[in-house]
């Protein structure tokens, strides 16, 4: 339990948004061209796995953000 205000939360707001917002525009640009003439429904796998890849370290950037400790 935290006793006091830590930039901690702020900051990672930020982080996550820029990280995500760099993901995502990585995948919108780079993935289309690899994959592109790949049948939709092998398309649509690939990107429901990109979509879902992101979360993996989410839960260890949460716990980061409060209580400063990464496990």
């Amino acid at each position: 339990m935290r006793d006091k205000p830590s930039l901690r939360i702020p900051f990672g707001v930020l982080a996550l948004l820029v990280g995500l917002t760099a993901y995502g525009i990585a995948v919108a640009n780079y993935v289309p061209g690899w994959i592109g003439s790949w049948p939709v429904w092998a398309q649509t796998i690939i990107y429901l796995v990109l979509g879902i890849v992101w979360l993996l370290p989410l839960r260890r950037f949460l716990i980061w953000m409060e209580t400063g400790r990464w496990s």
